[in-house]
């Protein structure tokens, strides 16, 4: 079997409403991945991309996250309706700027959203 050209991990963490941190999965349906795996269906290249729900991202305070690689395209605050202007720009070989984080906030305990 060949390698998938992407790999897209969506954060499936619930957590209590109102948490601090946030939920990625508020609602426990999954809607994020239903969404992403519905809008492929529409393109050729989907055979070459593989949607994981994943655990903790650790990203919680930009949630919902979804990660792309091998292009490690970090992106937040991914509604459902945007699965498929995400899945579009993938088509192109593009990342989608306006949901990705900047590079200050991947991976650092100083980026401006996090709550102590």
């Amino acid at each position: 079997m060949a390698k998938y050209k992407y790999h897209i991990f969506i954060c499936q963490n619930t957590r209590e409403s109102g948490h601090p941190r946030g939920s990625c999965n508020p609602d426990g349906q999954n809607l994020l991945a239903a969404a992403f795996r519905s809008s492929l269906k529409n393109y050729p290249f989907s055979a070459d991309v593989r949607v994981n729900p994943c655990g903790c991202l650790d990203h919680c305070e930009h949630g919902p996250m979804v990660v792309i690689y091998p292009q490690a395209w970090w992106y937040g605050r991914v509604r459902p309706e945007d699965a498929d202007e995400i899945v579009k720009a993938m088509s192109d070989g593009k990342a989608l700027d306006r949901l990705l984080l900047s590079d200050d906030c991947i991976h650092t305990g100083s980026c401006e959203h996090k709550k102590s």
